[in-house]
């Protein structure tokens, strides 16, 4: 019963999931400003990053948590980068 219940969980989760991503491509896409966008794609990878979470708990594969990790780390510094670069124009002093 409770192996039911996580499964489905899993897959609601998943589509909600995939239902931001679609929202956070939409404001990459459509936003007035750079600023708008920034937060788009820093939605977007943290959206990713939850979804190989949620495939590596439904899978049981540790692969995916290595492959998150590395996704938000690498989101995370491009998101630092983007809003340097938009606050002084410039990434490297």
């Amino acid at each position: 019963m409770s192996t039911l219940i996580l499964a489905f969980a899993i897959t609601l989760a998943q589509i909600l999931l995939g239902l931001a991503m679609a929202c956070a491509t939409f404001r990459v896409l459509r936003g007035p400003r750079a600023q708008d966008r920034v937060l788009g794609v820093d939605a977007l990878y943290l959206a990713g990053m939850l979804l190989l979470l949620t495939y590596g708990i439904q899978t049981g594969r540790t692969l995916f948590f290595e492959e998150a990790l590395v996704i938000a780390l690498l989101g995370f510094a491009g998101t630092v980068a983007l809003a340097k670069f938009l606050m002084r124009g410039e990434v490297i002093e």
